[in-house]
């Protein structure tokens, strides 16, 4: 049997609102907002007394799903460096096609967003960065040149 599809990426947040307002920004579409909690979530994450606050996002073609996580109980642990570089193990970043990487980048800076090494560019193809949002979280932006 085969995947049928990729449903979506869950980032654990400790900050749901700026988390949110990140990544609409970016261009997301908020879905819904919903608390969770139950002997059923409890199973499924193999913890106890869970209760979270989630924000489900999704790209403008629908096809990308986000996860935004917030955990009531028990509370968050950290895994890693609270900055943790690009070559940390473990899920590093997360990329999206764009159109206009400078606009993009102005936008997500008011949410104090930062570039992680710097804009470059591979060859005639794409102009690429990494930018670093709330909670730590890496976004890669690309955009296609003609």
């Amino acid at each position: 049997m085969a995947i049928q599809r990729m449903d979506h990426v869950g980032i654990v947040v400790d900050d749901l609102a700026a988390a949110t307002a990140f990544f609409v920004e970016l261009g997301m579409e908020l879905e819904g907002e919903a608390p969770v909690e139950g002997r059923w979530v409890d199973r499924v994450v193999g913890l106890d007394d869970v209760r979270v606050d989630i924000a489900m996002m999704r790209t403008p073609d629908g096809h990308g799903r986000l996860e935004l996580t917030k955990f009531r109980t028990p509370t968050a642990v950290g895994a890693e460096p609270e900055i943790a570089p690009a070559n940390t193990l473990g899920i590093r970043r997360i990329m999206f096609a764009v159109d206009d990487i400078e606009e993009v980048l102005t936008r997500l800076r008011t949410h104090g967003a930062e570039l992680v090494g710097e804009l470059a560019q591979y060859e005639d193809r794409y102009r690429l960065c990494y930018v670093r949002g709330p909670e730590g979280i890496i976004v890669a932006l690309a955009e296609q040149l003609s």
